[in-house]
């Protein structure tokens, strides 16, 4: 579902909402239907329909598009993960009380067998969670995990059927029905993923331009995060990415190589940058997920010769782990994945951890994105002045809370940085500071913690006007 909702607290707390009611409603129906006619016969027929029930994930999702519309984005967003999720989440959910009535052959031992049901229910439940989220999605990707899921409930079904009397037609019936499904999600595309990787992290894609055939899109779940020129991998064609080298080139003394540290690897494409800039800088990418990396060395020719380091790791992990004495000129954070924003890393804490890692004079930016009403702008520009005395905003595209949806690029220091950008076009494209005062002065200050830290929320205005449609 990412690549066409997004990931974020809505995202999440739909899907384990539609799963736990699916499954409460499938125990009812479960129950009820236990209590009339249980037998092997009938159990065997609920895990045959679960199989088609899981398999029919497959078929619908090609059929969500983002929500938007006239819809409040949680409705909207509720609505695409019941369509996918409720009825499989049912029709599963109906399979325990029929085991239960089934084991239960006497009831001065209830307790002792629902007891060991649920306990294997959850002991299952628990190997599940850590086989798939630890090996099966990397290893696997998720299509044909649920693919596998389907397949053994059908063949979990077969087998009691068999036990239970199926012969011939049962049998042959339960086959059918999978097979018919199977042919229709085939035919509709469900069995082959839009993606080049799909690892624990993102669903990643690389397309070519519509235009130049040389430039490579790097899309992580329905984000494009990055265009690659593969003649010149060092051009920088989003604006944000000038807008750091502009400040970059302005503020950084000349015959000066200076150590940056990246927070997030994306298509590499300003590490790339840096390094053919200023020859001989230290440069190091954090980006949590190799397959990021990886894809950059074999689709978007970042060279294996290349004097960029990257650690594979979250940001606050490898800074947690960085010496004292260890310093950067320049951090740099592109770690926010369109309005999936980690939240971990908008924290008033973790902007006291880059403070300890920059140099006296370094300098922190950051690119963000928010709407009309910049919700989380304000929170993220007030809470990095609690840790830095001098923070600065450009907007990147349009005038700030007067178009849709707007990037910006975030400046932050322990000097003030005003005479030195009033000496070059930064001056033009900084907002003043009676201007981010202003902005900052129309609703009340948000300090995001590590305890208090509601980016979904603070996102939602943004997300309700423009939908979850790809960029």
């Amino acid at each position: 579902m990412a690549p066409r909702v997004g990931v974020n607290l809505y995202t999440w707390t739909s899907v384990i909402g539609v799963i736990l009611a699916g499954i409460s409603l499938g125990n009812y129906v479960g129950g009820r239907l236990a209590d009339r006619r249980a037998s092997r016969g009938l159990l065997a027929a609920m895990f045959v329909l679960s199989a088609a029930a899981s398999l029919s994930v497959l078929l619908t999702v090609q059929f969500i598009g983002a929500p938007g519309g006239r819809l409040p984005v949680i409705a909207g967003v509720l609505l695409a993960f019941t369509a996918v999720f409720l009825l499989p989440a049912a029709v599963l959910g109906t399979i325990s009380p029929i085991v239960v009535k089934l084991t239960l052959t006497n009831l001065d031992q209830t307790g002792s067998v629902v007891g060991r049901l649920y306990a294997a229910g959850a002991l299952g439940s628990i190997v599940g969670t850590f086989a798939t989220g630890f090996f099966l999605i990397s290893q696997f990707g998720t299509r044909a995990i649920v693919l596998g899921v389907a397949g053994v409930l059908l063949l979990v079904g077969l087998l009691v059927g068999w036990f239970a009397g199926w012969r011939g037609r049962q049998l042959v019936g339960g086959v059918g029905l999978f097979v018919g499904l199977l042919g229709l999600v085939w035919a509709a595309g469900g069995l082959q993923s839009d993606c080049l990787r799909e690892t624990n992290y993102f669903c990643i894609q690389i397309r070519p331009d519509k235009v130049n055939p040389q430039r490579r899109h790097l899309l992580l779940d329905r984000l494009t995060h990055s265009i690659v020129d593969l003649d010149d991998p060092t051009k920088l064609l989003y604006r944000y990415e000038q807008v750091y080298a502009e400040v970059v080139n302005a503020l950084t003394p000349p015959g000066k190589t200076p150590s940056a540290l990246f927070i997030g690897g994306g298509g590499y494409v300003f590490p790339r940058y840096l390094e053919a800039a200023y020859p001989g800088s230290r440069l190091d990418v954090v980006e949590i997920d190799p397959a990021v990396t990886a894809v950059n060395y074999q689709f978007l020719g970042l060279s294996p010769q290349t004097t960029i380091v990257s650690i594979n790791e979250d940001a606050r992990r490898y800074l947690n782990h960085l010496p004292p004495g260890t310093h950067y000129d320049l951090i740099l954070g592109d770690a926010f994945n369109d309005v999936s924003v980690p939240y971990h890393l908008t924290t008033r804490e973790f902007n006291e951890q880059i403070a300890a890692h920059l140099s006296d004079d370094g300098l922190f930016l950051a690119n963000i994105i928010d709407g009309r009403a910049l919700n989380f702008f304000r929170a993220y520009v007030y809470t990095l002045q609690q840790t830095f005395p001098y923070v600065y905003a450009a907007p990147t595209v349009g005038t700030p809370g007067e178009i849709r949806r707007q990037t910006f690029v975030i400046v932050a220091a322990r000097q003030d940085l005003a005479a030195a950008m009033s000496a070059n076009p930064l001056v033009e494209t900084f907002l003043t500071q009676a201007e981010l005062d202003a902005i900052l002065k129309q609703a009340p200050s948000i300090l995001l913690t590590d305890d208090f830290v509601p980016v979904d929320n603070l996102l939602e205005p943004l997300l309700r006007e423009t939908g979850t449609q790809t960029p």
